[in-house]
């Protein structure tokens, strides 16, 4: 017997994985079946919110930069609640309708952290940070990108964390402690906010609604495979610095509460739900030295997802790259194969 509690909590990690095994065993012969039960309990877990019905923008600035036009839009997903987002335009295509990615950026500053901008809107000439301005990267490869501010960062923390002239990181633990309270959770309203900005793209007469995908950073990712794997509208998903498995990462490592669904590991471990995206195509890229999503996670989750995608007949729709870094996001090889994915559909 011991006083602490680390074997318990691993035994109960490995009496979940057992059960899952036991419902997993019962589909053997008809595997479509526990996907679709996972993906209405993934809609579940989650939780839902009241749809505002909105889907116009309003353009609120325009400006003409190197290569591209830089829009800034406000959407509504939920009644009583806005959020701006940027949308670049690539020089070049005018009168074609051509493929969209939505950017989803991690824990930082928000989505002028992805575009090449500081926090208070002026231009970002230093060195990017583990964002990479990777919006701008996916833009001159000749894709509109989107990039909404995902809620709770930046411009979106709330008004408990920019008190006395400082400003919390987030407001990730507010926000998801109350919704928890209330059965829902952070993750759950980011997604929606997504699915509103999937509905934006369908209006605009520019946007090629067949040939859409989407690129999410750390938090941004989880955000990104949930959307995906509940979206089909999406055709390809670039998850970047978050694959890995619950058991080496979220509950692993210290991570900021957003990152917990309640229940969600009775049900599958995470390479399992990230394979709900199959049999579309999938790049999963993270750092070999990322202290957070570490590296034997990544590689264990690669190789359940593979497996996934074999099942699936799909095997040549994933890809993967291990880069030589940290946390952060490298894109030697998915900023071209998102591109290529993209404009060869």
């Amino acid at each position: 017997m011991t006083w602490k509690a680390d074997s318990f909590l691993n035994q109960l990690y490995n009496d979940s994985l057992k059960r899952i095994e036991q419902e997993r065993s019962k589909v053997q012969e008809a595997p479509s079946e526990r996907k679709a039960f996972l993906k209405e309990t993934l809609g579940r877990l989650i939780g839902s919110f009241q749809s505002s019905g909105k889907c116009e923008a309003t353009v609120i600035e325009r400006v003409v930069c190197d290569g591209y036009v830089r829009e800034r839009v406000e959407l509504s997903a939920v009644n009583g609640m806005s959020f701006a987002a940027y949308v670049l335009i690539p020089n070049g295509y005018e009168g074609k309708k051509i493929p969209a990615v939505i950017a989803i950026h991690g824990h930082g500053y928000g989505s002028r952290e992805i575009v090449g901008l500081n926090f208070d809107g002026s231009v970002d000439d230093k060195s990017p940070g583990i964002h990479q301005h990777f919006a701008l990267q996916l833009v001159r490869r000749g894709m509109l990108v989107i990039a909404p501010d995902v809620v709770g960062f930046g411009e979106r923390l709330l008004e408990a964390d920019l008190t006395d002239g400082r400003t919390a990181p987030s407001s990730c633990y507010k926000m998801s402690t109350q919704l928890l309270m209330l059965g829902k959770t952070l993750t759950g309203l980011r997604v929606m906010e997504i699915g509103s900005v999937l509905d934006y793209l369908g209006s605009r007469s520019d946007v090629d609604t067949e040939r859409l995908g989407i690129m999410g950073f750390s938090g941004g990712g989880l955000i990104s495979y949930i959307t995906a794997a509940l979206d089909e509208r999406i055709k390809a998903v670039v998850l970047t610095g978050f694959t890995n498995t619950f058991k080496d990462s979220i509950i692993g490592v210290d991570h900021c509460i957003c990152n917990h669904i309640p229940n969600i590991l009775l049900y599958a471990e995470l390479p399992e739900w990230i394979g709900l995206i199959s049999p579309r195509a999938l790049f999963l890229e993270s750092g070999e030295r990322d202290p957070i999503f570490p590296k034997q996670g990544f590689q264990k989750s690669v190789e359940d997802i593979r497996k996934i995608y074999e099942a699936e007949n799909a095997p040549d729709q994933l890809s993967s790259d291990l880069f030589p870094g940290v946390h952060e996001i490298s894109g030697r090889y998915s900023y071209d194969w998102l591109a290529d994915t993209l404009h060869g559909l």
